[in-house]
């Protein structure tokens, strides 16, 4: 008989040298994601505690997919009081943006093999984030830009019941847009400092 995996039972759920990077991560989600209302429901979940940071330090992709399986089944089984979401801080592999886009393709086998489309989702954030059709340095790209290469992992029925509330989605998107304009590069310099460099590409 299975029984529901807990937290500390997961490989690389909190590996040794991990604090810092969770930390870092942490401090963005606050600092950005919160203080720049990308996320309309981020700050509800991070009050109530409900968000769960993991390192996984795998090399390897094998290694990072098993992590991410581990998570995924976690997340599934978890009530949604205990873990709304999950940010899978990747701290040993997909420094390089173009590994990581691959990656994705990855990822998202893992949901389908998993049998989870439809209730989870992966969302992606990178320290060289770039979106399609943008320059390398153009500032929206920062809405994506974390400290360390991110997978988070949403319930899609808690996605839905703040979209409910959403007369335009699209209007959060271009509003993330307008922040980081008017935010400028100096200015995500500095907000960047709170939480320290990302790693090199």
């Amino acid at each position: 008989m299975s029984t529901k995996p807990e937290p500390n039972d997961l490989p690389h759920a909190m590996p040794t040298g991990s604090a810092h990077a969770i930390e870092q991560t942490r401090a963005w989600l606050q600092h950005a994601v919160i203080g720049l209302n990308l996320c309309p429901f981020a700050k509800a979940v991070v009050v109530k505690e409900q968000v769960r940071v993991v390192v996984s330090e795998a090399a390897e992709w094998e290694g990072l997919r098993a992590d991410l399986c581990s998570e995924l089944e976690l997340l599934a089984h978890a009530s949604e009081d205990e873990i709304d979401t999950t940010l899978v801080v990747c701290t040993a592999a997909l420094a390089d943006f173009d590994d990581f886009n691959d990656f994705l393709e990855v990822a998202d086998d893992a949901v389908h093999v998993l049998d989870l489309e439809g209730t989870v989702q992966i969302a992606s954030f990178h320290p060289h984030y770039r979106f399609e059709g943008t320059d390398a340095d153009d500032i929206t790209n920062a809405t994506n830009r974390a400290p360390w290469p991110v997978l988070q992992l949403l319930r899609e029925a808690s996605i839905e019941r703040v979209l409910a509330k959403v007369d335009d989605p699209d209007a959060i998107y271009r509003a993330n847009m307008q922040a980081m304009e008017a935010l400028g590069e100096s200015g995500w310099a500095a907000l960047s400092a709170r939480w320290g460099a990302a790693p090199a590409a």
